[in-house]
């Protein structure tokens, strides 16, 4: 009990000579030139004159910016753009896919075939691994992408194996990229899943 009793007088006398200093520390922090001068306050309401609005902007808009991590996008930073999605448009979804990992993931892509439009998907034998195919997909005639059958450090790729005119509530998401994780594996996506971006940076 003794040996309790001093440490707290110990740590009381550690703490006293910090509190005497606080005061001074508070003058400074209010625009004192220095410890032991008289405050000023208005040299700390002009310093949140201009930090505030700055949080404040911040705090705002921040969390409508979304940063683009896939180099398949040619874009770094995105945000949130009211109205229709059509062809070409920048979209974000959350992706559920043993490939993401075992969480889901935010995803930005390109709404590349719309409803309506005609996807074709021809199996070509693959130029990057003997005795394995790549699919080859169109929309209205115009290439979209080929598949690979392996990816990072050699993981097997299922890749879609449909054809025909895009369902309605249905769109191929993807890039140009040759390694762009799209609808090349994991087929179309509900346009309600989908919202529409537009590129910042």
């Amino acid at each position: 009990m003794l040996r309790l009793f001093w440490v707290l007088v110990e740590a009381l006398r550690g703490l006293w000579p910090r509190l005497c200093r606080l005061p001074g520390k508070a003058a400074v922090a209010l625009g004192a030139a220095g410890m032991g001068e008289p405050a000023r306050p208005e040299r700390l309401w002009r310093a949140f004159a201009i930090v505030l609005p700055v949080a404040l902007f911040a705090a705002l808009v921040l969390p409508k910016i979304t940063l683009v991590m896939s180099p398949s996008i040619d874009a770094w930073a995105v945000r949130e753009a009211p109205g229709p999605i059509v062809r070409g448009d920048y979209v974000k979804f959350t992706l559920r896919h043993p490939i993401a990992g075992p969480n889901p993931v935010s995803v930005t892509k390109h709404a590349l075939c719309m409803p309506g439009d005609h996807l074709d998907h021809i199996e070509t034998p693959s130029v990057s691994a003997p005795h394995a195919w790549d699919g080859r997909y169109f929309c209205n005639g115009e290439l979209l992408g080929v598949s690979l059958p392996y990816g990072l450090h050699g993981l097997r790729l299922q890749h879609l194996q449909w054809s025909g005119m895009i369902p309605p509530g249905m769109v191929y998401v993807g890039s140009h990229h040759p390694r762009g994780f799209d609808s090349r594996y994991f087929g179309l996506v509900p346009i309600s899943r989908l919202t529409r971006m537009e590129k910042l940076l």
